[in-house]
């Protein structure tokens, strides 16, 4: 086997190696701004759902206070 195929059979590999590990990394980045997106649209419908909870206290309050008098 001559030299230069084998030299070109190492360096190839190390780029495919490091090819391969930027794929990953960039795909990890990408899964972790879909999580942090998922998390933040979480809090958010969370925050709505407490407004809309006490919203609905202060409702029933009102209708218990009319009932009252």
């Amino acid at each position: 086997m001559p030299i230069w195929l084998k030299a070109a059979g190492w360096g190839g590999s190390i780029l495919v190696l490091i090819a391969l590990l930027i794929a990953f990394l960039k795909q990890l980045i990408a899964f972790i701004g879909f999580l942090t997106f998922a998390i933040k649209v979480a809090i958010v419908l969370a925050f709505a759902a407490l407004i809309i909870f006490v919203g609905l206290m202060v409702l029933k309050g009102f209708k218990e206070r009319k009932r009252k008098e």
